[in-house]
């Protein structure tokens, strides 16, 4: 046997060798995963990055946060989704920031046309609690609208440029109908249930009148909770706001400054000057918290996505628009749901 012949059966074993290890490696990363998957981590420490600096030798500090997006609960995906989800992402911010004894002033971005009820009135409630000890400014960016407004209410002062969309003061909440396009095609739905109310909003048959009543009321009552948080925060009441801006259109900054839901009108830049002031730190640097995995987090995260089922979806919108949930009570204004 040549030379020739002994190196191609060397490099076949090698390269056997080679992936033999890389399959071992892979299936012990499995096994480990499914180990620490479900013991609790301890709450990470977010990392600081500088974004403005501040004069040397000066400790304080201004924390830059982002809401961005649409508010959810629900996890968007991806490897490292539990990383920073929406929610539970500003409110580890939040707390992180009022702990920190350098930290003077956080500044809240929010750059989001809203989303589910209960999501944006958990954010509400975590930018309430953290500007009762150190001032919180909101910054509306392109669009604060609905749950993003909602949010913008728990802060000390609100800022938008001229061109932020605002206001959407309103709950939207709708189904799928389908029952005549089953009768067109011969399909029929048969569905029992345990009260008259159980299956409202099921699209295989006509909503009722009293489902109707039913539903508006439960709309009803979340619309007048945000009539009341936006009375509260921006000291007008609530009948003034129902004649007003508070029938789910949006408006400019410029009109939302008008009508009393904004405190000024400006920039980024302009958030940062007024949460140094508030916070008597005029040297104070400027930072963004970055949320680094530990190796625990990505084989725990490794595991539960190796363990999940394939789940087939089709999305018609090419993912132009957010995925939401039918019967579920959104602070959105309507064209999201559409």
């Amino acid at each position: 046997m040549n030379r020739s012949v002994y190196g191609c059966l060397l490099g076949a074993l090698i390269l056997f060798l080679f992936v033999s290890l890389g399959l071992n490696a892979v299936q012990f990363m499995a096994l480990v995963g499914e180990q620490f998957a479900g013991i609790p981590q301890p709450k990470e420490t977010l990392t600081e990055k500088i974004e403005v600096q501040g004069k040397a030798n000066v400790p304080d500090k201004i924390v830059h946060l982002d809401l961005e997006g649409i508010i959810s609960s629900m996890s968007t995906g991806g490897f490292l989704e539990s990383a920073m989800p929406s929610v539970e992402g500003i409110k580890r911010g939040l707390e992180q920031a009022v702990a920190d004894s350098e930290v003077k002033a956080i500044v809240l971005r929010i750059n989001s046309p809203g989303g589910e009820v209960t999501a944006s009135d958990i954010i509400y409630a975590a930018v309430k609690k953290a500007a009762a000890q150190k001032p919180v400014i909101v910054y509306m960016d392109s669009v604060a609208a609905s749950g993003g407004y909602y949010v913008a209410c728990g802060a000390t002062k609100v800022i938008a440029s001229e061109t932020t969309l605002t206001a959407s003061i309103g709950v939207i909440m709708e189904s799928m109908n389908y029952h005549e396009l089953f009768g067109k095609v011969g399909l029929g739905s048969q569905t029992f249930t345990s009260g008259a109310f159980k299956d409202t909003l099921s699209g295989a048959r006509p909503m009722r009148d009293d489902e109707k009543v039913y539903v508006q009321g439960l709309v009803d009552t979340m619309y007048d909770r945000f009539l009341g948080i936006v009375s509260e925060a921006r000291k007008v009441p609530k009948d003034v706001l129902k004649s007003t801006v508070a029938d789910g259109r949006v408006v400019t900054g410029r009109q939302a400054l008008e009508a009393k839901l904004v405190d000024q009108i400006g920039y980024i830049e302009d958030a940062y000057a007024l949460a140094k002031e508030l916070a008597d730190a005029p040297d104070a640097a400027v930072i963004k918290y970055q949320s680094v995995p530990n190796l625990l987090s990505i084989l725990g995260v490794a595991s539960a996505k190796a363990q999940a089922p394939a789940k087939v979806e089709l999305d018609l919108t090419g993912g132009a628009l957010p995925k939401l949930q039918p019967g579920m009570m959104y602070y959105l204004p309507g064209a999201y749901l559409r």
